[in-house]
């Protein structure tokens, strides 16, 4: 099986597809699927850019919304995961994961899937560590606070991956593991990347909670993208111990580092995606303590026993199946020949393939739950740790340091 990585996607999924297809021309071979690690801007129309955080000069729909239309279809299935740069309130319709657009299949803000026999875990989102410990207190439409904390990783979605003990083949992350610097290169990376020096040097570059999952989960690749740069690294986990291969990839721009295809041993086709049962399983098991507040979810409270809930969930997909819910469109379509007025756009909701997951698991739906939030943008956040948030964490979307050939301090590191 050969599996495309790329980088940061910024919505630019016309020259993505079109390289990839020069590469098969080129190198005569057939690529199997595409894997994006984040900052996709999944943007459906013009209403989707209120919440996507990015300077006003950025906000602009660039060619996902031809595929979510239907204009265009995307010409090798796509799996990704999302970043800092997102169309939250469409990423929230599919907290569970499910069909961005026909072919294009979101991770989840955590999850995991089977592609043919590979299995591919990921994780949405960048560490923030004063966020880490909250809920999922934000609600679309979003305000100057929260479509910044949105898409920070929260340690209910950690706490999930770290139930996996099956093998995962591949992972995902937008944002490093914290450390993963140590098993490569980093030298070479700051005569490239000079601002980073510091952070490497104090060890501060990089996700404590993907630092926590790699040693946990130790699958043979990990994909990471966020710092506009490519760099790999070989992490060996003990002595003797399994081996992952570490590759962080650029954004696309022309002379820029941001595809790698990958080549894996596999059963043969056909490769389609389809459910994972330990992670149905665990996503049965935990949503009874899904925070939707401010305050964190209590994981003393759950039994971690799985293996009933496993059968149960084994026994519901062999009635129904492991293919995903169809994609089906919850917004109008952008139509570039027109502007469609706010009023049209005016709602958030529930996404069909969410509420069909839910009820396959014989789960609540949460994700509108507003009956313990305060103020209209679900945000509940305690005195103690208001005001301090949001300090800036983010890499400049712009990248003016490596376009113009000097070295710039990241507005937002």
């Amino acid at each position: 099986m050969r599996i495309a990585v790329e980088g940061c996607m910024h919505g630019d999924l016309d020259n993505v597809y079109r390289t990839l297809q020069y590469m098969e021309q080129a190198q005569n071979i057939k690529i199997d699927l595409l894997l994006c690690c984040g900052d996709f801007q999944a943007v459906r129309n013009e209403n989707d850019l209120k919440s996507l955080n990015v300077p006003p000069k950025y906000r602009s729909m660039n060619s996902f919304w031809k595929y979510y239309s239907g204009a265009e279809v995307a010409p090798y299935p796509t799996i990704f995961i999302g970043g800092n740069h997102e169309a939250s309130n469409y990423l929230w319709e599919l907290y569970y994961g499910g069909w961005a657009a026909p072919n294009i299949y979101f991770l989840g803000v955590a999850g995991v899937v089977k592609f043919g026999n590979i299995r591919i875990g990921g994780l949405s989102g960048i560490y923030n560590e004063r966020h880490y410990h909250l809920g999922h207190h934000e609600r679309p439409p979003y305000n100057e606070n929260t479509i910044r904390s949105i898409y920070h990783v929260r340690e209910y979605d950690v706490q999930k991956l770290m139930q996996v003990e099956e093998p995962i083949d591949i992972f995902l992350s937008h944002d490093w593991p914290l450390g993963i610097t140590d098993y490569g290169n980093w030298k070479q990376l700051v005569r490239f990347k000079p601002f980073f020096e510091k952070e490497i040097q104090e060890k501060s570059l990089g996700s404590k909670a993907a630092a926590v999952l790699l040693e946990k989960l130790k699958p043979p690749y990990w994909f990471s993208a966020h710092l506009h740069c490519k760099f790999a690294a070989l992490v060996q986990h003990g002595e003797g111990g399994p081996l992952t291969k570490f590759l962080a990839l650029d954004k696309c721009l022309p002379r820029r580092q941001f595809l790698q295809v990958i080549e894996i041993e596999s059963e043969p086709g056909p490769y389609e995606i389809h459910y994972d049962e330990e992670w149905l399983a665990i996503t049965q098991r935990f949503n009874e303590i899904f925070p939707l507040t401010a305050k964190n979810a209590n994981y003393g409270n759950i039994k971690l026993e799985m293996e009933d809930c496993r059968q149960w969930v084994k026994s519901r997909l062999k009635e129904r199946g492991t293919k995903p819910f169809d994609f089906a469109q919850t917004v109008p379509c952008y139509d570039p020949a027109r502007s469609i007025s706010n009023s049209t756009l005016a709602g958030y909701p529930r996404n069909p393939q969410t509420e069909s997951l839910l009820k396959f698991l014989e789960l609540p739906y949460l994700l509108d739950d507003m009956t313990k939030s305060d103020g209209p943008s679900g945000s509940s956040i305690p005195s103690s740790v208001s005001g301090s948030f949001f300090d800036s964490e983010d890499i400049p979307i712009d990248d003016i340091d490596d376009v113009e050939g000097e070295t710039a301090e990241p507005e937002d590191a």
